[in-house]
């Protein structure tokens, strides 16, 4: 099995370990999970960009994280990370198995789901901090150009970090098959080599630990400079729109930076791995699930058009 595994380039994927009885309502509940995050997301898209009203800045950079969060749940077929995980329930852990291309895919899809989430937050942050801080320049500032720079900015840093990342992973010959993951990420891929993988290791601290201070750091400054200019002024307007946008933006940095740092670093413990793969498994379902609920219940436009659909379904029910 071992020189057909290497071979084929096939790899076993460990998940999660379920009983036979529990396997069933495992499946159930991932499957309602992800039909929500799936509709929740992409009815928040839709209704962002076929609405005149919502085609503001703040709301266009809003479209960044249901992307994100759909890439971050289901990534091009077949190495979708829900749906592989529901099939997996149902199968023996020795029926688990992937290929080492799909592998490196899912791996990289799922890194850059994870940077492209800092930085789209980031550049939400900017967005409130100069729509609070530089109201009168808002608009020659934040337009819809700056938009698309700003986004692809996002999205273009974090797959050069991320192809840095794995290609150093790539590099290494293999001498185990088993991914002691519920998903392919580059902790998992560099450990199936015997190798030496300190070089691995040292990046893998460093960059993890760069993107989460850098994020951490900037969103903070940022709201420091917000919560100075909110003290000095003394527009209650002003001031409960800054407390209603920065407190959605900060709960969602603070659900999505807590899951993401906690998965990362109990890589480096063994002993912790069934917690590891939960906190993985919780990285890819909590924050994709909670986004559109948080943006959707405390941006006002959106809860208006979403009330408004409601009462036009139901008259038609009625």
């Amino acid at each position: 099995m071992d020189n057909l595994t290497f071979r084929n380039s096939i790899l076993q994927v460990e998940g999660l370990k379920v009983t036979p009885q529990s396997s069933y309502p495992v499946f159930i509940l991932l499957l309602l999970v992800y039909i929500f995050i799936l509709v929740s997301n992409i009815g928040l898209i839709i209704m962002i960009s076929t609405e005149k009203n919502l085609h503001h800045p703040m709301h266009l950079l809003l479209c960044n994280l249901p992307l994100n969060d759909i890439m971050g749940t289901t990534v091009v077929l077949p190495r979708v990370i829900l749906p592989r995980l529901m099939r997996d329930v149902l199968r023996d852990t020795s029926e688990r198995y992937i290929t080492y291309m799909d592998c490196v895919t899912q791996a990289y899809f799922v890194h850059v789901f994870i940077v492209a989430c800092h930085y789209v937050l980031i550049i939400m942050a900017f967005d409130r901090y100069v729509a609070i801080c530089n109201p009168l320049r808002y608009t020659a500032i934040m337009t819809n150009k700056m938009v698309l720079k700003l986004s692809a900015l996002a999205w273009g840093l974090a797959m050069f970090l991320v192809t840095i990342l794995l290609s150093l992973t790539i590099r290494l010959s293999r001498c185990r098959y088993k991914i002691e993951n519920p998903f392919c990420d580059n902790a998992s891929l560099f450990k199936l080599s015997c190798e030496d993988v300190s070089v691995n290791n040292v990046f893998g601290i460093v960059y993890t630990v760069a993107v989460l201070c850098f994020s951490a750091v900037t969103i903070f400054l940022t709201y420091v400079k917000i919560a100075t200019v909110c003290k000095s002024s003394k527009s209650k307007a002003l001031n409960s729109k800054a407390i209603k946008t920065c407190s959605t933006h900060l709960a969602v940095y603070l659900i999505m930076f807590i899951t993401g740092a906690t998965m990362v670093f109990l890589h480096r413990f063994p002993e912790h791995s069934d917690s590891r793969k939960l906190t993985s498994i919780m990285f890819h379902i909590v924050p994709p699930g909670l986004n559109p609920l948080v943006y959707g219940l405390q941006t006002k436009e959106i809860r208006q058009k979403i009330a408004k659909l409601w009462r036009k379904n139901h008259v038609f029910s009625v």
